[in-house]
Protein backbone atom coordinates (compact mmCIF):
# COMPACT_ATOMS: atom_id res chain seq x y z
CA UNK A 1 0.00 0.00 0.00
CA UNK A 2 1.65 3.66 -1.06
CA UNK A 3 1.56 6.92 1.13
CA UNK A 4 -0.32 9.26 -0.85
CA UNK A 5 -0.36 12.41 0.87
CA UNK A 6 3.49 13.45 0.35
CA UNK A 7 5.94 14.30 2.76
CA UNK A 8 5.02 15.49 6.22
CA UNK A 9 6.38 19.00 8.18
CA UNK A 10 8.12 17.38 11.49
CA UNK A 11 8.13 19.13 14.41
CA UNK A 12 11.11 20.64 15.84
CA UNK A 13 11.17 19.35 18.98
CA UNK A 14 10.36 15.83 18.11
CA UNK A 15 13.12 15.66 15.59
CA UNK A 16 15.74 17.39 17.50
CA UNK A 17 15.15 16.85 21.24
CA UNK A 18 14.81 13.60 23.25
CA UNK A 19 11.74 11.91 23.88
CA UNK A 20 9.83 12.45 27.09
CA UNK A 21 11.05 9.28 28.49
CA UNK A 22 14.31 10.58 27.90
CA UNK A 23 14.40 13.72 29.41
CA UNK A 24 16.64 14.93 32.30
CA UNK A 25 14.50 16.71 35.42
CA UNK A 26 14.56 19.96 35.82
CA UNK A 27 17.07 21.29 38.40
CA UNK A 28 14.43 22.59 40.97
CA UNK A 29 12.43 19.44 40.88
CA UNK A 30 14.01 17.10 43.22
CA UNK A 31 11.22 14.54 44.39
CA UNK A 32 7.98 13.89 42.50
CA UNK A 33 5.36 16.20 41.38
CA UNK A 34 2.73 17.51 43.63
CA UNK A 35 0.03 19.42 42.45
CA UNK A 36 -1.39 22.65 44.45
CA UNK A 37 -4.22 22.45 46.84
CA UNK A 38 -7.16 24.26 46.68
CA UNK A 39 -7.19 24.60 50.66
CA UNK A 40 -3.97 24.93 52.78
CA UNK A 41 -3.88 21.89 55.27
CA UNK A 42 -4.60 22.03 58.90
CA UNK A 43 -1.17 22.86 60.76
CA UNK A 44 0.75 20.14 62.08
CA UNK A 45 -1.20 17.81 59.16
CA UNK A 46 0.16 16.77 55.84
CA UNK A 47 -0.43 17.69 52.00
CA UNK A 48 -0.29 16.47 49.33
CA UNK A 49 2.26 13.01 48.82
CA UNK A 50 2.75 13.71 52.68
CA UNK A 51 5.13 16.89 52.81
CA UNK A 52 4.30 18.80 56.58
CA UNK A 53 2.87 21.63 55.69
CA UNK A 54 5.37 23.51 57.78
CA UNK A 55 8.06 22.26 55.26
CA UNK A 56 5.68 23.57 52.39
CA UNK A 57 5.61 27.25 53.89
CA UNK A 58 9.52 27.10 54.25
CA UNK A 59 9.05 26.58 58.41
CA UNK A 60 11.67 23.86 59.69
CA UNK A 61 10.67 21.02 61.71
CA UNK A 62 11.44 22.42 64.93
CA UNK A 63 9.11 25.18 64.16
CA UNK A 64 5.90 23.17 62.45
CA UNK A 65 5.97 21.20 65.47
CA UNK A 66 3.40 22.23 68.01
CA UNK A 67 4.37 23.79 71.77
CA UNK A 68 2.64 22.87 74.65
CA UNK A 69 1.46 26.10 76.80
CA UNK A 70 3.42 26.55 79.70
CA UNK A 71 0.20 28.76 81.20
CA UNK A 72 -2.37 25.86 80.96
CA UNK A 73 -4.81 25.47 83.79
CA UNK A 74 -4.55 21.89 85.63
CA UNK A 75 -7.46 22.59 87.21
CA UNK A 76 -11.32 22.32 86.38
CA UNK A 77 -12.54 25.54 86.24
CA UNK A 78 -15.73 26.20 88.27
CA UNK A 79 -18.38 27.70 86.56
CA UNK A 80 -20.74 30.31 88.29
CA UNK A 81 -24.10 31.43 87.03
CA UNK A 82 -25.97 35.07 88.23
CA UNK A 83 -29.53 34.73 88.71
CA UNK A 84 -32.21 37.01 90.13
CA UNK A 85 -34.86 36.01 91.52
CA UNK A 86 -37.82 38.29 90.57
CA UNK A 87 -40.66 36.75 91.71
CA UNK A 88 -42.07 34.85 94.28
CA UNK A 89 -45.51 32.57 94.20
CA UNK A 90 -47.66 33.84 97.01
CA UNK A 91 -49.18 30.27 97.11
CA UNK A 92 -46.07 28.18 97.12
CA UNK A 93 -44.67 30.69 100.05
CA UNK A 94 -48.20 29.86 102.09
CA UNK A 95 -48.26 25.80 101.56
CA UNK A 96 -44.26 25.82 102.49
CA UNK A 97 -44.53 28.39 105.73
CA UNK A 98 -47.73 26.25 106.75
CA UNK A 99 -46.20 23.23 106.71
CA UNK A 100 -42.33 24.75 108.57
CA UNK A 101 -45.06 26.62 110.68
CA UNK A 102 -46.88 22.90 111.86
CA UNK A 103 -43.56 21.31 112.24
CA UNK A 104 -42.24 24.36 114.33
CA UNK A 105 -45.47 23.82 116.39
CA UNK A 106 -45.19 20.13 117.57
CA UNK A 107 -41.22 20.56 117.86
CA UNK A 108 -42.59 23.10 120.26
CA UNK A 109 -45.08 20.57 122.25
CA UNK A 110 -42.49 18.47 122.39
CA UNK A 111 -39.87 20.30 124.04
CA UNK A 112 -42.40 21.84 126.16
CA UNK A 113 -43.13 17.90 127.49
CA UNK A 114 -39.56 16.80 127.84
CA UNK A 115 -38.61 19.93 130.07
CA UNK A 116 -41.38 19.69 132.29
CA UNK A 117 -40.51 16.11 132.68
CA UNK A 118 -37.20 16.74 133.86
CA UNK A 119 -37.77 19.40 135.67
CA UNK A 120 -40.27 17.01 137.97
CA UNK A 121 -37.44 14.69 137.96
CA UNK A 122 -35.43 16.98 139.46
CA UNK A 123 -37.62 18.23 142.20
CA UNK A 124 -37.69 21.63 141.13
CA UNK A 125 -41.60 21.88 140.98
CA UNK A 126 -41.99 20.95 144.72
CA UNK A 127 -38.84 22.72 145.70
CA UNK A 128 -40.21 26.11 144.36
CA UNK A 129 -43.99 25.22 145.23
CA UNK A 130 -43.06 24.88 148.94
CA UNK A 131 -41.40 28.20 149.30
CA UNK A 132 -44.01 29.99 147.30
CA UNK A 133 -46.47 28.29 149.73
CA UNK A 134 -44.77 29.04 152.97
CA UNK A 135 -44.63 32.54 151.59
CA UNK A 136 -47.91 32.91 150.54
CA UNK A 137 -49.07 30.73 153.27
CA UNK A 138 -51.62 31.93 156.42
CA UNK A 139 -53.30 30.42 159.31
CA UNK A 140 -56.49 29.91 157.68
CA UNK A 141 -54.61 28.44 154.35
CA UNK A 142 -51.21 26.53 152.72
CA UNK A 143 -50.91 29.36 150.20
CA UNK A 144 -50.37 29.34 146.56
CA UNK A 145 -50.29 25.48 145.34
CA UNK A 146 -47.19 25.63 142.23
CA UNK A 147 -47.33 22.31 141.08
CA UNK A 148 -50.70 21.62 140.91
CA UNK A 149 -51.14 24.95 138.77
CA UNK A 150 -48.02 23.68 136.72
CA UNK A 151 -49.75 20.58 136.06
CA UNK A 152 -48.67 18.51 132.47
CA UNK A 153 -51.94 18.58 130.82
CA UNK A 154 -52.28 22.39 131.81
CA UNK A 155 -48.59 22.89 130.56
CA UNK A 156 -49.38 20.74 127.15
CA UNK A 157 -52.91 22.69 126.70
CA UNK A 158 -50.83 26.30 126.84
CA UNK A 159 -48.71 24.83 124.71
CA UNK A 160 -50.80 23.62 121.85
CA UNK A 161 -52.75 27.15 121.69
CA UNK A 162 -49.74 29.22 121.68
CA UNK A 163 -48.08 26.71 118.71
CA UNK A 164 -51.80 27.14 116.58
CA UNK A 165 -51.20 31.19 116.87
CA UNK A 166 -47.56 30.33 115.82
CA UNK A 167 -48.68 28.53 112.81
CA UNK A 168 -51.82 30.96 111.46
CA UNK A 169 -49.35 34.21 112.31
CA UNK A 170 -46.26 32.63 110.29
CA UNK A 171 -48.35 31.54 107.95
CA UNK A 172 -50.11 34.89 107.42
CA UNK A 173 -46.60 37.15 107.80
CA UNK A 174 -45.04 34.49 105.22
CA UNK A 175 -48.01 34.82 102.29
CA UNK A 176 -48.19 38.60 103.02
CA UNK A 177 -43.96 38.95 103.08
CA UNK A 178 -44.20 37.03 99.23
CA UNK A 179 -46.19 40.11 98.11
CA UNK A 180 -44.14 42.92 99.72
CA UNK A 181 -41.68 40.90 97.87
CA UNK A 182 -43.22 41.12 94.32
CA UNK A 183 -43.81 44.62 94.56
CA UNK A 184 -40.46 45.48 95.36
CA UNK A 185 -38.82 43.30 92.94
CA UNK A 186 -40.78 45.29 90.18
CA UNK A 187 -38.62 48.56 91.04
CA UNK A 188 -35.59 47.34 92.22
CA UNK A 189 -35.31 43.89 90.16
CA UNK A 190 -35.15 41.28 92.91
CA UNK A 191 -32.79 39.67 94.63
CA UNK A 192 -29.19 38.66 92.67
CA UNK A 193 -28.12 35.08 93.56
CA UNK A 194 -24.50 33.72 92.40
CA UNK A 195 -24.34 29.99 91.79
CA UNK A 196 -21.36 28.15 91.36
CA UNK A 197 -20.84 24.29 90.66
CA UNK A 198 -19.51 22.32 93.39
CA UNK A 199 -15.90 20.83 92.90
Amino acid sequence: MTDTRGPQPQYEGYATGPLPGEREPAPGQAGPYHPPQAYPSPPGGTQGGGRPYGAQQGVGPAQAARKPRTGARTTPRTRKARLRVSKADPWSVMKVSFLLSIALGICTVVASAVLWMVMDAMGVFSTVGGTISEATGSNEGNGFDLQAFLSLPRVLIFTSVIAVIDVVLATALATLGAFIYNLSAGFVGGVELTLAEDE
